[in-house]
């Protein structure tokens, strides 16, 4: 079966793949002859020899036998690869008539493909006796006949052919007749009784006679048919044919019952003697495809008409008369063919799956054969237009389907192939047969990713082993060549710590962060990864990925200024006599997040007396809300909350300590809760003076060195504060934008004098002018300028 061909074909893909050019085409025609009927697996002839070919050399490339129409005749021996009969033969059923009997096959060969022509001739022996039609015949003959008189007889058919075929007929002995032996123009032999002796129906009104056909086979076959002889009285005219022979063509596919010719005879007798029926002479009942009506002479089909089995037809046709004298005549019927038989289509081997990226690959070897003949038995063999697939012709009626060019089974896998055979006859017939080439895979893609870079978020703080992203890549090819590993490439950045940063799925492409993020430390950082398939040989291919890490509202506010510190809090002094809007000082704060977690706001908290005083919400300024008054208390508490704008908000307060004096003529205002201290004054004063010294070189070279950190990452400027300076490192982001609240340029701060420190001098905050130095024991105070009338409070 088809299948069966096609599983045994499969084994020998390796060999097709590297069969690219023809293989040379045997020229001559190489003869065997065997008898019918010989037994299966009789030896044949040596085929290596025959061929010329090398001991082995057929089992190695694959040898077979094909025959036309798939009938399997003759085999190869496993073994010594002889050839031997695979199953006995019958001339007569393979050839009929036909003589010689010759059975055209051809022997393929593979690595390279080669074809010897060659040809099985089956010789006859004498297995079939001569038969008559009928066991009897009936002759009526004239008692006034003339010696000499040919009277023709039924033939007799013998299925064998040559010298075991019919050869001649004798007649058992008698005095009135003897037989001859007569040849048709087609080759049979019939027989024709000749009268010796003048008969006389009073002396014996009847004689039966032995017929018999003799082979020439050793020994030969006969058949007999008795001849029974009726002596009619006298009948002077027989019946006549208008012509003595009638040629007639008629296609094959005429219906049953269709007219083939009518042929006409007259008697010149009158009565009975004149009445003429019809009949077929020389009738086989069981091959014969004609009938004639007895009355009108019209010769019909009775049975259907092949052309590839018999071409013509040669008849016999006896007009009788009602005296039973008779008339012969011979009719021609030539059968004309019509194309009523598709194309066949033999499949000798055929190969799936293929490889891609490999050209001109055969992939099947056909061939076609057409029953018809002439102009209906010539055939075109085609394919679709569209596929990348060619029809080659080989030796006589082969054909080889191979690929045009090299396949790409990523743009298509699978490829159905309808092979159409047509033959030329009108009208067209054809066959069709599909098969499909299924086409293997190839390394030949590498992994694709589906971006050609990633930017993943990670939001700081976050658990190690995160998920934080995926990438992703596929591979055209399939299977194992499909198959995408991913993995980590080395940084460009020999400093960037990425085995202990991030891990990624082999399998999936799943990206990891294996600690907690900073994004105070680590802002974003960028790496590759590979993707390799498992083919070979190996692709691969790469994708940049880029990490954000997002800020987290994790620092509080941080203010800088005032900042409380052991001593206590800084005390600012208020002149009695300022105007509303009069700035008394400004709160200083910063957060080390960034964006709108950095975001600021002030907010009076509480108030020794609400309603005096007021924050600006943006920039932490604290100014005078009305005039002051005698009646209003000379000591003001105030606590100014500090809050982000994160989610969840975080915050911090400052304590300011305010003092409302009437003027600043007196060289310093003591305090009341310094009054125990005055007699260390001068001694503090000194130890306040070098501390504050210190402080501010040491707070100075860090703001230094933090604006130049910073400026190397397109940081914001730094400022500095007043009063008094933090100990350890200052939070990130110093430097605000004008109406955050954090420090800003458009001031500068001095250190003010701390509650209980014992001294008396105080300094206030100014706009940035030059400071002259005090006169005397007098410092003089600058007016802060003006401000608009109404500005929002907390």
């Amino acid at each position: 079966t088809m299948q069966t061909k096609v599983q045994n074909k499969k084994r020998q893909v390796a060999f097709f793949i590297l069969l690219m050019l023809w293989g040379e085409v045997g020229s001559e025609s190489i003869q065997y002859s065997v008898l019918e009927e010989t037994e299966s697996g009789t030896f044949v002839a040596n085929l290596t020899k025959d061929l010329g070919l090398r001991v082995g050399e057929l089992a190695a490339r694959g040898a077979r036998v094909v025959f036309k129409g798939n009938r399997q005749h003759l085999q190869l021996d496993p073994q010594t690869h002889d050839l031997l009969l695979n199953e006995k033969l019958d001339r007569e059923e393979l050839c009929g008539s036909t003589e010689p009997c010759v059975l055209p096959f051809q022997v393929l060969l593979e690595n390279p493909l080669q074809f010897f022509q060659a040809s099985l001739r089956v010789r006859d022996i004498n297995d079939h006796s001569p038969e008559f039609p009928a066991r009897e015949m009936l002759l009526k003959i004239s008692e006034i006949t003339m010696p000499g008189k040919i009277f023709p007889l039924k033939m007799a058919h013998d299925l064998d052919t040559g010298s075991n075929g019919l050869q001649s007929y004798t007649i058992s002995s008698n005095p009135h007749f003897h037989v001859l032996t007569r040849n048709r123009s087609e080759g049979r032999k019939f027989p024709e009784l000749v009268l010796d002796k003048p008969l006389d129906r009073e002396e014996q009104s009847r004689l039966t006679l032995t017929l018999t056909a003799l082979d020439g086979g050793s020994p030969p076959r006969s058949g007999t048919s008795e001849i029974h002889i009726q002596v009619l009285d006298i009948n002077d005219n027989i019946p006549e044919f208008a012509q003595e022979l009638y040629e007639a063509q008629i296609p094959e596919n005429n219906p049953l019952g269709s007219l083939v010719i009518t042929v006409s005879a007259r008697d010149l007798d009158a009565g009975s003697f004149g009445k003429v029926s019809y009949a077929l002479f020389q009738v086989d009942d069981i091959n014969q495809p004609f009938e004639i009506n007895a009355i009108t002479g019209e010769i019909r089909l009775r049975k259907a008409l092949d052309f590839e089995e018999v071409q013509s037809y040669d008849v016999d046709v006896e007009a009788t008369d009602g005296g039973g004298l008779s008339g012969k005549c011979s009719l021609v019927v030539r059968v004309l063919d019509v194309n009523d038989n598709a194309p066949e289509l033999t499949m000798s081997f055929f190969i799936s799956p293929i490889p891609e990226n490999l050209p001109e690959i055969i992939v099947a070897v056909f061939s076609v054969s057409d029953a018809d003949s002439g102009h209906n038995q010539q055939v075109i063999c085609s394919i679709e237009n569209n596929l990348p697939f060619l029809l080659r012709p080989s030796v006589e009626n082969f054909y080889t389907l191979v690929t045009e060019g090299a396949l790409d089974r990523e743009s298509r896998a699978e490829y159905n192939i309808t092979i159409t055979v047509t033959d030329l006859g009108t009208p067209r017939l054809k066959t069709q047969q599909s098969i499909t080439v299924l086409v293997s895979d190839v390394n030949d893609n590498a992994p694709a990713f589906t971006q050609t870079s990633y930017t993943l978020f990670v939001r700081e703080n976050n658990s190690p082993a995160l998920h934080i992203g995926s990438v992703s890549a596929t591979d055209r090819d399939s299977g194992t060549n499909a198959r995408v590993t991913y993995s980590l490439l080395p940084p460009q950045d020999p400093h960037l710590p990425l085995p202990s940063l991030v891990s990624i799925n082999a399998d999936n492409g799943h990206l990891f962060a294996l600690r907690s993020l900073d994004y105070e430390a680590l802002q974003e950082f960028e790496f590759r990864v590979g993707a390799t398939d498992r083919g070979s040989p190996v692709l691969s291919s790469e994708a940049l990925v880029r990490v954000l890490v997002l800020d987290a509202n994790d620092n509080s506010p941080f203010v800088l200024y005032p900042l409380q510190k052991g001593s206590g809090p800084c005390t600012e002094l208020v002149p009695r006599a300022a105007e509303p809007g009069y700035l008394v000082t400004k709160v200083v704060a910063v957060d080390g997040d960034s964006g709108q977690n950095a975001w600021l706001s002030y907010q009076l908290l509480k108030a020794t007396e609400p309603g005096l005083f007021g924050v600006w919400a943006h920039n932490g300024e604290v100014r005078t809300a009305r005039l002051l008054s005698e009646r209003d208390a000379a000591k003001h508490r105030l606590v100014v909350l500090v809050k982000d704008n994160g989610e969840p908000p975080r915050s911090a307060t400052a304590t300011l300590h305010l003092v409302l004096v009437d003027g600043f003529s007196q060289p310093y205002l003591p305090l009341p809760e310094a009054a125990a201290a005055q007699a260390q004054d001068d001694s503090l004063t000194v130890y306040l003076v070098v501390a504050l010294a210190s402080v501010s070189s040491l707070f100075l070279l860090s703001v230094l060195l933090f604006v130049a950190v910073r400026l190397c990452r397109r940081s914001r400027a730094a400022s500095v504060g007043r009063c008094s300076v933090p100990e350890g490192p200052f939070p990130g982001h110093l430097v605000d934008v004008s109406g955050t609240g954090t420090l800003s340029q458009s001031y500068q701060y001095e250190v003010c004098l701390m509650g209980g420190s014992g001294t008396n001098e105080f300094k206030f905050l100014k706009p940035i002018i030059p400071n002259f130095p005090p006169q005397g024991t007098e410092r003089e105070m600058e007016e802060t300028p003006a401000f608009p009338n109404s500005f929002p409070f907390s």
